[in-house]
């Protein structure tokens, strides 16, 4: 009963996605990556001019790291798009063929269980129940599971739900309804019970917790302060940048000169740093700039300096104006290049 009202929901409600009118296992793994972290209004148009630069899983794995973290500047999280360019290439090694099973399609580089049941139940139909944020709100709300989402118990009892109510036959349409259901009614915050089907026998509504669940355990976060100071060095119509190192925030993505400290850094603390800008002339080009991310607050000012004659600056490469636009750089530095006048 709960598949058919779900379903019957789905067929009046459901959202017309370019993924959703398609079997093609790449194009859906894409969409389901894009996703992650990204809202669906964003999602879209990255998900467009992806598949129009990558149409299918050999392109992908024939292009270089850089320009798939080019295309994917601005969505954050980077990692999703190695994995996704990696994985790629592990399809590429095996032969080429997209796998078909929800344990081979685990197999992929960044590859887990919900993504891996998107990909098997949307291209195969494989009987599998895809679980997401979405999903686990509205099986909490609507049975009231109460098990804390990120215990091993809450974790067991949602799957078991959901496994319980999946039409076997239709399961693609299934989380693709569950998917909707989640983000256009049974929201986060303020979610539509009055247009609800679920309203009558929904646990949440009638005890009054619709705000207390899901449960997850409460956490303090951490967040760790760090002071950026971006130097912008044009040396005859080029701009020194570096790419930066594994094992940091926007690993492979490219920035200017930069220095980091534990306080927010004076002129002088940067000619330090940088000898070599004693031969130009530092222009502050904004204020200081605040930027989230999970676990930091990344506080950053930036620096204009312009040379006649090409400097060097250890780890540094030259890169032409005209050409940096072939370059993937984190949203912080695209903001203050822009603000620097720079067209990136």
């Amino acid at each position: 009963m709960f598949a058919k009202t779900l379903l019957r929901w789905y067929e009046e409600n459901g959202r017309a996605l370019p993924w959703r009118d398609t079997s093609d296992p790449y194009r859906i793994w894409v969409s389901e990556v894009i996703l992650q972290q990204t809202r669906v209004s964003q999602g879209r148009d990255y998900y467009l001019r992806f598949i129009a630069r990558f149409p299918n899983v050999e392109a992908l794995a024939e292009a270089s790291e850089d320009e798939v973290l080019r295309l994917w500047q601005g969505l954050g999280y980077y990692s999703r798009a190695r994995n996704l360019h990696a994985a790629a290439r592990q399809v590429m090694q095996r032969g080429g063929t997209f796998p078909h099973t929800f344990e081979e399609l685990r197999g992929l580089r960044g590859v887990g269980d919900y993504t891996a049941a998107a990909i098997a139940s949307f291209a195969f139909n494989e009987p599998c129940a895809a679980i997401d944020g979405n999903v686990q709100r509205v099986l909490s709300r609507i049975f009231g599971l109460a098990a804390p989402l990120d215990t091993a118990r809450g974790k067991r009892d949602v799957v078991q739900v959901c496994k319980d109510l999946l039409p076997k036959s239709d399961a693609a349409r299934f989380n693709s309804a569950m998917m909707d259901f989640g983000s256009l009614c049974c929201t986060p915050e303020r979610p539509h019970c009055d247009a609800c089907p679920f309203s009558a026998q929904c646990v949440a509504l009638k005890d009054g917790r619709i705000k207390e669940l899901p449960v997850r355990r409460s956490r303090p976060l951490k967040v760790q302060t760090r002071y950026f100071t971006y130097v912008f060095l044009v040396c005859a119509d080029q701009l020194l940048l570096r790419r930066r190192p594994a094992g940091d925030i926007w690993q492979g993505l490219y920035e200017p000169l930069l220095l980091e400290t534990t306080v927010p850094a004076t002129l002088s603390d940067v000619i330090k740093a940088f000898p070599t800008l004693k031969r130009t002339t530092l222009q502050q080009t904004s204020l200081a700039l605040r930027h989230q991310l999970t676990h930091r607050l990344i506080i950053a000012q930036a620096f204009c300096a312009t040379s006649p004659l090409a400097l060097s600056v250890e780890g540094y490469q030259p890169v032409s104006l005209a050409e940096l636009s072939h370059y993937a750089m984190p949203q912080l530095v695209v903001r203050l290049a822009q603000q620097a006048g720079l067209a990136v």
